[in-house]
């Protein structure tokens, strides 16, 4: 029994773990890469004071059931999908950001300028917020892979929320932007996030 509690910890939490440093790490140096060091903030890797508390009371809800419902964490099936989602939502997120090159930016633009330009093609072409999309699947998927029922459920909505609150206030910008181009755009292609046109 204590053999297998040890080995279940310390997969699920070592894969945790790697998760969140690669995210964040990649962010930064695709960021820099992209961007240039000069334009780059602290901002750049994705970490808040309500992003840390987040985690951390992932990790108090993973040590709690580790615990009292050691049976829930073994739930192999379950574990190994929400990895997939890991890695799925990696692969959306960070093919958003080397399509879109110099146009995908952490803050929203507020201002036309005139290198600003509407990006359609390669990812773009299946969702408009790949980005927003592959961080909800990533994000979502990591309490999935800790077998975390309350912060799975809580990590979705928080998130969710944020995004479609996000998108509605860089849509209205987009219209702004690109007029009748970003209007058909947005007819033929969904948001990529669920529940949101």
């Amino acid at each position: 029994m204590t053999e297998n509690f040890s080995y279940t910890a310390c997969r699920q939490l070592s894969e945790m773990f790697f998760a969140v440093l690669f995210f964040h790490s990649s962010e930064y140096v695709i960021a820099v890469t992209i961007h240039g060091r000069s334009n780059v903030t602290r901002k750049s890797i994705l970490i808040s004071k309500v992003y840390l508390l987040e985690m951390v009371c992932s990790l108090l809800e993973y040590l709690v059931e580790i615990v009292l419902f050691p049976g829930l964490k073994e739930i192999w099936w379950i574990s190994n999908s929400g990895l997939a989602m890991v890695v799925i939502g990696e692969i959306i997120r960070k093919t958003a950001i080397l399509t879109a090159g110099r146009a995908f930016t952490l803050v929203i633009r507020v201002r036309y300028e005139e290198d600003h330009k509407l990006v359609t093609h390669g990812i773009y072409g299946y969702m408009r917020h790949p980005g927003y999309s592959g961080f909800f699947i990533w994000y979502v998927g990591t309490q999935i892979m800790l077998c975390n029922p309350i912060c799975t459920i809580a990590f979705a909505i928080i998130v969710w929320h944020f995004f479609y609150e996000r998108i509605l206030y860089e849509e209205s910008f987009l219209r702004q932007f690109f007029g009748s181009e970003y209007e058909e755009y947005a007819q033929l292609v969904p948001s990529g996030l669920p529940f949101v046109k």
